[in-house]
């Protein structure tokens, strides 16, 4: 649907160097935007490509810490790392996927890692989240993550 440029945080290392370590390995490529909640967020990352999730199996299952305590609030455009799905009172983050805000969301501010910010492409953000969903939030039709890449 077109590009979506992210400038990521210094300030949230743990997080941003994780990014930027799957990215170098793929971990992102040929996966999708999963889950699209209107007028919120779109989520991505995640596959059912068995190629990508045996590279994924080969890099390791990981959680990362919450890092809230910076500053950022989810205002429309930041990209941010959800939960994993296990149980998880420490709200740890899932490395292999993330979220964008399609409009403010403060009430995730203190729950989740904001680790980077849309800088070009909300145009793109917008088509995505304008897509026809199912119940669970999955697009009818599937939204390819072609490739990511780290621009210097």
């Amino acid at each position: 649907m077109g590009n979506i440029d992210i400038a990521l945080h210094d300030i949230t290392k743990f997080h941003r160097a994780n990014f930027i370590f799957l990215t170098k390995l793929g971990a992102f490529d040929n996966t999708q935007f999963h889950r699209v909640v209107k007028n919120f967020i779109i989520q991505g990352g995640n596959t059912d490509n068995v190629k990508v999730a045996a590279k994924r199996g080969k890099i390791g299952h990981y959680l990362l810490p919450t890092d809230t305590k910076r500053g950022f609030t989810h205002k429309r455009g930041v990209i941010s790392m959800p939960s994993s799905e296990i149980e998880n009172p420490h709200k740890l983050a899932s490395p292999y996927e993330f979220f964008i805000t399609q409009q403010d969301a403060f009430h995730l501010d203190g729950d989740f890692t904001i680790f980077g910010e849309v800088i070009d492409g909300m145009d793109v953000v917008d088509k995505i989240n304008a897509v026809t969903v199912d119940e669970s939030d999955w697009p009818l039709t599937n939204i390819y993550i072609k490739t990511v890449k780290i621009l210097e």
